[in-house]
């Protein structure tokens, strides 16, 4: 079993920069990917970045967040990280950390552990 628990988020204005946290717990020699995902008011689940956990390979970034957010790791703390910057009003959402143990496409269905969600609202 994993246990992921995301911290940080708030309230930013537009422009404005913000970051949230996941602390990881548990078996995580299990863990190929971890991933954000977020869920704005309203709408389904969706995919924001992914980052392979054992390897160095290159993260993955949703079409929306490129060259605005950055996903990061910190393995030998269990850490992982997601740098927001340039926030609009579409950013806001409860932003969720999430763990694969198999190598997963963008969907959440395909993700096997998830923290409880931190919420992120932009202002205008």
């Amino acid at each position: 079993q994993v246990q992921l628990v995301e911290s940080g988020g708030g309230l930013a204005q537009a422009g404005g920069s913000l970051g949230v946290s996941c602390a990881a717990s548990g078996r995580m020699s299990n863990i190929y990917v971890m991933a954000w995902f977020r869920q704005p008011p309203g709408k389904e689940r969706e995919f924001v970045a992914a980052i392979p956990w054992i390897t160095n390979t290159s993260p993955l970034y949703a079409d929306s967040v490129k060259g605005r957010f950055t996903i990061s790791k910190d393995s030998a703390k269990n850490m992982m990280f997601l740098q927001m910057n340039s926030l609009n009003f579409e950013d806001t959402a409860v932003y969720y950390c999430a763990a694969a143990q198999i190598r997963p496409g963008h969907k959440p269905g395909e993700y096997d552990y998830w923290g409880q969600g931190t919420q992120v609202t932009v202002s205008s």
